[in-house]
């Protein structure tokens, strides 16, 4: 029994994940897609559910660009926000965007 309860809650993770991924990829402004997406794809499953809340409260904030303007720290991140996972978030898109200047983009 404690088996299919392992299986049925490893099934849920890699759903939340897919969905994430999923919102992560398409938010509608490409920058925070080009950040947030590769984001999940290398790190989310090392997230844990209480990163994977953030990540989702992030996600559900309808203006791209403060959400972007946050993780680049141009404007002031709300303390609702201000979790150790926008830290996380920071510090990937720093190396994100350095090894894709070091890569020829941009």
């Amino acid at each position: 029994m404690a088996d299919n309860d392992a299986r049925a809650e490893t099934e849920i993770r890699r759903q939340r994940l897919g969905r994430i991924t999923f919102r992560a990829w398409r938010r509608g402004f490409r920058e925070a897609d080009l950040v947030l997406g590769p984001f999940m794809e290398r790190e989310g499953n090392g997230l844990s559910d209480a990163d994977l809340d953030s990540l989702e409260a992030l996600l559900a904030e309808d203006n791209d660009h403060e959400l972007y303007a946050w993780i680049i720290e141009t404007r002031p991140t709300p303390a609702e926000h201000d979790t150790p996972l926008m830290a996380r978030l920071r510090t990937f898109m720093r190396a994100h965007v350095a090894a894709a200047v070091a890569q020829g983009a941009g």
